[in-house]
């Protein structure tokens, strides 16, 4: 008697998988059935645990789960969110959620969170580029709110005390504590960063004393701008003794001998002379931890080579992203100006 055909697909495809529970009852053999009839044997014990417990019906295939649920938040709310997220790009999800409940709309701070995510909108950066897109090539008016944030991101007003329109009008000072050396003992960098360009010298020494940190003013860093016919007019640095603290002192003396504003920060933190402090970080993950473990020195003059070497890589091969480059190399950031005022 010839079998009835299967009702619909469904059925087709339980019929399918009770012939491979019945083959391996034929054979006694679970792996060669499923070899026969192309399944694995995880499948097989599945759909047969579900034979056993929901009959025939439990060989077929589960209906599709639907895109939408009961729970799922109202698309109306969702544009409330993310209207809020674009309208207080420095509040946080927590923060979102109180403001909704005042509108009695109930959604947790962590369905928020999924919501901004799902909308490029999950960190406060996200949010404030998604702002600066929706508003870009228009004039907008920004709240006191976003223009505080917004001074708060930008180097160019965290780093107002540092700015400077021309090279040499204001350097950044500082020294810092580089290693040991067999033999010789400990080593400072006395560094000098000019704030217009990131242009950067370095002097090596096995003393913080102010005699010093003169030299590398005197050998290195005036003649450098005499050359391009630029006067330094200020120097910035903190409060550490080779710098001042004495009457008469050597430092502060030949700032003034050579016509040199000497500014100081009024805490001796890096954060009011980070402009040195970033250059600090660069040249000590990028030279010392680098040359001091791979090369041994038996001179602070050999390391004083390898880092002259590596300065002139960082002014005038390295490009530099800031804003004060946007780009270039410090060397043609200080020649751009150069060849503007020529």
């Amino acid at each position: 008697m010839k079998k009835a055909q299967p009702r619909d697909a469904a059925t087709k495809v339980a019929q399918q998988r009770l012939s491979v529970l019945e083959l391996a009852k034929e054979l006694g053999n679970v792996a060669e059935a499923c070899r026969q009839r192309g399944m694995d044997r995880t499948s097989f014990y599945e759909w047969k645990r579900r034979f056993q417990t929901q009959g025939f019906g439990g060989l077929k295939d589960l209906p599709p789960v639907h895109k939408t649920h009961p729970q799922t938040t109202p698309p109306e709310t969702v544009a409330k969110i993310k209207a809020l997220a674009l309208e207080h790009p420095a509040f946080g999800c927590n923060r979102f959620e109180a403001m909704l409940a005042l509108e009695s709309i109930r959604v947790s701070s962590i369905t928020i969170q999924k919501i901004l995510n799902d909308n490029g909108l999950g960190t406060r950066i996200d949010r404030w580029l998604a702002l600066e897109e929706k508003n870009a090539g228009r004039a907008i008016e920004i709240s006191t709110e976003q223009a505080a944030f917004l001074e708060k991101l930008n180097p160019c007003f965290r780093e107002r005390h540092v700015e400077s329109s021309t090279p040499g009008e204001l350097l950044s000072a500082d020294t810092f504590f580089v290693g040991n050396l067999k033999g010789v003992g400990k080593v400072y960098l006395h560094g000098v960063v000019d704030t217009y360009g990131s242009y950067a010298f370095g002097f090596l020494h096995i003393s913080k004393q102010p005699e010093a940190a003169v030299a590398v003013l005197h050998n290195e860093v005036l003649p450098f701008y005499r050359n391009l016919d630029l006067p330094v007019k200020a120097v910035l640095t903190d409060n550490g003794r080779e710098f001042c603290g004495t009457e008469n002192h050597p430092y502060e003396l030949y700032l003034d001998l050579n016509g040199i504003e000497h500014r100081r920060t009024k805490v001796r933190t890096p954060k009011t002379n980070g402009f040195v402090e970033r250059f600090n970080g660069t040249v000590l993950d990028e030279f010392f931890r680098v040359k001091m473990r791979e090369t041994f020195y038996e001179s602070v003059e050999a390391l004083q080579a390898d880092l002259d070497a590596w300065l002139v890589h960082y002014n005038t091969e390295r490009p530099h992203l800031g804003y004060r480059n946007m780009g270039r190399r410090p060397i043609d950031t200080v020649m751009l100006f150069v060849s503007q005022e020529g």
